[in-house]
């Protein structure tokens, strides 16, 4: 499975009109604490992969609301994203399942020799628009930013998939040319790097 992935900064209240606007429709909204870890065995820094565990809880209200639901409403999940393969977008492979227990799965991966190497939180809101999901987020001290993408199952539809998405975009009135490739984590340690 890939994901085709565009991410540009943007005004997140100012999108949601347009999506509005365009008639798409809010599936979700969620906060998200996702913990990221740093392998024994390679520096996913330079191979441009990452292995993180995800604890979200929903946002009835939306992202512009501190109203959670009750901690017994909260999901983690495991996740493993390949290096990118496209130069045009944030496709990768990336391999994904649920969790029973967060803190548990922590003590598996630091039982094995993985290190945490950064927490990043954001609130998402989450509309389907012209067969992609179209996501709204608010970036702990990294900014706020939409993502729009789609999961093909094979390479053969990246390309016209990233089109498609770039497509959609301008229709937003975003522009793809501002699309940034760098995850919310490296976002999120050049920021404190150039603050140090």
């Amino acid at each position: 499975m890939y994901e085709v992935e565009i991410k540009v900064p943007a005004e997140v209240d100012a999108v949601r009109e347009r999506l509005r606007a365009a008639g798409a429709e809010r599936v979700d909204a969620r906060r998200q604490r996702d913990a990221y870890y740093d392998a024994p065995h390679r520096d996913f820094a330079e191979t441009d992969e990452a292995l993180r565990v995800r604890r979200e809880s929903p946002l009835p209200d939306g992202i512009g609301s501190e109203t959670e639901s009750a901690p017994a409403a909260e999901t983690t999940k495991v996740t493993y994203k390949g290096p990118l393969l496209d130069e045009g977008s944030k496709t990768r492979v990336e391999h994904e399942t649920a969790v029973d227990d967060g803190e548990a799965m922590a003590g598996v991966l630091s039982g094995i020799g993985f290190e945490p190497a950064a927490v990043v939180e954001k609130r998402r809101e989450f509309w389907s628009f012209a067969g992609f999901t179209v996501t709204l987020d608010a970036v702990d001290g990294v900014g706020e930013f939409v993502e729009i993408e789609r999961e093909v199952d094979g390479e053969d539809a990246i390309e016209t998939t990233r089109d498609e998405a770039l497509e959609a975009l301008d229709r937003l009135g975003l522009d793809g040319d501002t699309q940034v490739r760098t995850s919310y984590l490296g976002l999120l340690l050049a920021d404190g790097e150039e603050g140090e």
